[in-house]
């Protein structure tokens, strides 16, 4: 018995040793752990915030500590388009930018702006997270110095306004804020509103002001931003499908000792798996807490409004990489 426990000991010693000796020869060429800077725009009140912190404690716990992530969030580092230049230039580790951000710098991406492109997020998923479409903005990331680690789901868009929308006529002489996206602008310029691009930062003030009369984003972020204290109506568009890529620099990730960039990649993998059922559970929370302020919820045909954009997409000529258009009919011929 007495030896068995020893043999158990020393198999127990010989694990330890083992799993550490990796770790030890590091810190002995000044290879110590790692730490890296997150920009984000978003609030530490967003679900996509959970989802970055989430990321960090996955990879901290999957690289024993060699590897660490420090979410700076409410873009405290700068905007979206500023931290991915940052990023870029090798100025920041990790920059996390929407993709209608991104097609600043891959235009390909903009086919992913499309309204109504996707049926679901299961859909959305296999096309830019898990498919083909991922491997290609990798591509072109890549040629940028960036390399994609991984998408916080955005999920879908809907209207948030002072009066109600409940069909299309509604939307019309509607000023609602949208990025500067010529697609999106599209999609509520065939819907009969008028587009008014602006900074995320200034719809508060300009819905106070009446400078516009309705917003759109997750249904959550009505809530986080207080948008319901002007905005009483929040309507069911699912107008348009967003990802938050997150984009690492090559000098932070030439910093991955190559034994823990798959682990490090598992762990932000598992982190932003697990930030999609965040967002669920945030915009479920925000229909409670809405409602109970008083908001109400109105559904519309969404038929009615994909065809209407449909046509002045047509009529403006928008056109796509062939490649990409292939890549995302192939997606949407075999998911549902």
């Amino acid at each position: 018995m007495k030896k068995r426990i020893v043999l158990a000991g020393v198999l127990t010693l010989a694990v330890f040793f083992t799993s550490t000796s990796c770790e030890k020869k590091r810190e002995a060429a000044g290879q110590g752990p790692v730490s890296f800077k997150l920009a984000m725009a978003d609030n530490e009140q967003t679900p996509f915030y959970q989802a970055a912190m989430k990321i960090a404690e996955e990879v901290e716990k999957a690289t024993n500590g060699q590897i660490k992530i420090e979410v700076v969030a409410g873009g405290a580092l700068g905007g979206e388009r500023d931290t991915v230049e940052l990023a870029i230039n090798g100025d920041l580790d990790i920059a996390s930018a929407a993709n209608s951000v991104v097609t600043n710098w891959i235009p390909e991406m903009g086919i992913l702006d499309q309204a109504y492109l996707w049926s679901s997020s299961d859909q959305a998923h296999a096309a830019v997270v898990d498919g083909k479409i991922g491997g290609m903005i990798q591509a072109r990331a890549n040629a940028l110095s960036l390399h994609v680690i991984g998408y916080i789901e955005a999920g879908f868009r809907n209207t948030f306004s002072t009066a109600p929308i409940r069909g299309m006529a509604d939307f019309k002489g509607v000023k609602i804020r949208t990025m500067q996206n010529q697609y999106h602008m599209a999609a509520f310029e065939s819907f009969g509103a008028m587009p008014t691009p602006m900074a995320a930062g200034e719809q508060f003030t300009a819905l106070q002001q009446g400078t516009i009369n309705a917003t759109e984003n997750a249904v959550s972020k009505c809530w986080n931003n207080r948008f319901y204290e002007v905005t009483k109506n929040v309507t069911w568009t699912n107008h348009a499908s967003a990802h938050i890529l997150l984009l690492m620099s090559d000098k932070a990730w030439n910093k991955i000792p190559a034994d823990l960039r798959q682990p490090f990649l598992d762990a932000v993998n598992r982190g932003y798996q697990a930030g999609r059922q965040y967002l669920i559970d945030a915009n479920n929370d925000a229909v409670k807490e809405l409602k109970a302020a008083g908001v109400s919820f109105h559904d519309i045909d969404v038929q009615q409004l994909q065809a209407a954009y449909q046509a002045v997409a047509k009529a403006k000529g928008f056109s796509f990489d062939p490649a990409w258009e292939a890549a995302v009919q192939e997606v949407i011929n075999n998911t549902k």
